[in-house]
């Protein structure tokens, strides 16, 4: 690492800390030539391949822009947009790899979505599951249907034990 003062080729790593929910570290340096002090920030790098194979450093600010045109008009907040972000760099992250395709994204996507709001998720996944037709909209309601049914009756049996 290169002192931003007299450009010597070498410093020192004083303190280390995580930061940004531990996707980041902080390093703070003492430059050995001139005894001054910086600061240094440490990510891993994350790239899209979009659909036209050019390549993107990954951005949260780019998914909660996207979320949000599906959120439009729903009760969702840029809190909860931001939080959803998160959670999809942590899962794509998780993945190990350097590099991620932009549909790959998309899917991670969508199970914090539907966790969220689910008229948003069928928004949503009406493009990135390529929904063709009215059947797949009505697959996709009935699915969420009988989740709901699974839950309801498991939360009742569990009531019923207590």
């Amino acid at each position: 690492m290169f002192c931003p003062y007299c450009r010597y080729p070498d410093s020192r790593v004083v303190d280390s800390r995580t930061t940004d929910d531990g996707l980041a570290i902080r390093r703070r340096r003492q430059c050995p030539e001139c005894g001054r002090r910086f600061s240094t920030t440490e990510t891993a790098s994350l790239n899209v391949i979009k659909r036209s194979g050019v390549v993107v450093p990954f951005s949260r600010d780019k998914i909660v822009s996207g979320v949000r045109k599906a959120c439009q008009g729903r009760p969702v907040t840029d809190s909860d947009l931001a939080i959803l972000a998160q959670r999809v760099e942590e899962t794509v992250r998780l993945s190990g790899a350097a590099q991620i395709e932009a549909n790959d994204i998309g899917l991670a996507i969508l199970q914090p979505l539907r966790e969220l709001d689910e008229v948003a998720y069928l928004r949503f996944a009406s493009v990135y599951q390529g929904f063709d037709s009215l059947d797949d909209f009505e697959a996709a309601i009935t699915l969420l249907r009988v989740e709901h049914e699974a839950a309801r009756s498991s939360n009742d049996s569990e009531a019923t034990v207590e």
